[in-house]
């Protein structure tokens, strides 16, 4: 994409015109240049936040403050959103929390800014403001700090894991000097980072198309180890990349992990929904070659195919064939409940419950083909069964 393309986006118009001195910054300038897809576009502004909210509803736009108090709105331009924040200066740091000031200088607000990838700006004129070589360190795949790496450390700890995360999309080795200096002298210091925070960058490291180099990185630095000290399995990892299985975070971390991984998901307070999924990637049972149609719908019952699948790449196996016959499976559901035994004639109570798990042990041993008639007669059966097992006990 071509400056000239970048600026065409709808919506950015109205923008410019209301707010003639901001300009285009971080991401977008940054995967612009790299010929990346671009997600979000922000833009900066030299002026008060309060002036560049009343600036835009002069142009009829609807703003939203968002993060006033830190100098961000968002405006809806075009069914689009914007972000726009106003130019900043730190004025004080204590490695995750900063306090600003506003500034109308562009070269300031770059200068705070972590890496020099991500300290370009573009204005609507189409002109690149790179004041820290930002251009040439994305051509030869250099991620760099803004000015002293140390200092940029110590301002946010969280840095050390967005170097990574860089460096997994845009880095090629060996890493910056100074950058893996000062991650070595700061590393510790990421016990003081929340767990929301250290996910949050995890994952965006581990969704890489190819996070090899970065994990390669973090192991000989110490901070793989310091953060997930559970990840030793390498080279289950990299087999997982090289067979071109799914970008998916949680599958690429389930790889590296040995042992149990309640204290990890506790650790990182994962959501619910990844507990249970990092958990069930782990588990039994794992389909292979040899298994027929009616081993797989056996599967089918119990998990879905994506999981099933997932396992297979994480075992190492053969998984776009298998995926291919299982998507060729519909997957069979064991239909009866307590409903069915009490139409039935059966009194309510646990041997319903035992019934019906019989019945479902059946079902699955026979490939989970049975008809619905089939498996009442069989429930009926069940409970037949074990009334008079029941009635044998009183006598």
């Amino acid at each position: 994409m071509t400056p000239a393309e970048l600026l065409a986006t709808p919506g950015l118009a109205p923008i410019f015109a209301a707010l003639p001195r901001a300009r285009l910054v971080g991401g977008c300038v940054r995967d612009m240049l790299a010929g990346h897809d671009i997600a979000d576009i922000d833009l900066a502004a030299p002026d008060a936040p309060e002036a560049v909210l009343a600036a835009l509803e002069a142009f009829g736009l609807r703003v939203i403050p968002t993060g006033l108090a830190h100098g961000t709105v968002t405006t809806i331009s075009a069914g689009r959103s914007f972000e726009i924040t106003t130019l900043r200066r730190d004025e004080e740091t204590d490695g995750r929390h900063a306090r600003v000031a506003w500034t109308d200088d562009f070269r300031e607000d770059a200068a705070r800014r972590d890496f020099t990838i991500n300290a370009m700006s573009l204005d609507q004129a189409g002109t690149l403001h790179d004041y820290f070589g930002g251009k040439a360190d994305l051509a030869a795949g250099i991620v760099r700090f803004v000015g002293d790496a140390a200092a940029r450390v110590t301002e946010d700890y969280l840095r050390i894991l967005r170097f990574f995360r860089f460096f997994a999309r845009y880095g090629v080795s060996p890493a910056d000097k100074d950058a893996v200096a000062a991650i070595q002298a700061s590393r510790a210091r990421l016990a003081t980072l929340s767990a929301e925070r250290v996910w949050n960058e995890l994952k965006r490291i581990f969704a890489a198309p190819d996070p090899l180099g970065a994990i390669t990185l973090m192991r000989e630095l110490g901070v793989l180890a310091a953060i997930l000290p559970e990840a030793t399995e390498f080279a289950a990892l990299a087999r997982l990349v090289r067979a071109a299985a799914p970008a998916d975070p949680l599958l690429r971390l389930s790889s590296l992990l040995v042992g149990d991984t309640e204290n990890l998901a506790d650790r990182l307070k994962l959501a619910n929904a990844e507990r249970q999924r990092l958990a069930a990637l782990r588990q039994n049972p794992i389909p292979r070659e040899e298994d027929d149609d009616a081993d797989l719908r056996r599967m089918l019952a119990e998990a879905p195919a994506t999981l099933l699948i997932d396992r297979v790449w994480l075992a190492g196996g053969p998984a776009e064939n298998l995926g291919r016959r299982l998507a060729g499976i519909t997957a069979p559901h064991f239909s009866l409940t307590g409903r069915d035994a009490l139409a039935l004639g059966a009194v309510p109570g646990p041997h319903v419950g035992q019934a019906l798990r019989n019945v479902k042990a059946w079902w699955l041993e026979g490939g989970c083909d049975a008809s619905p008639e089939a498996m009442r007669d069989r429930l009926a059966d069940e409970l037949e069964a074990l009334e008079k097992a029941r009635k044998s006990l009183l006598f």
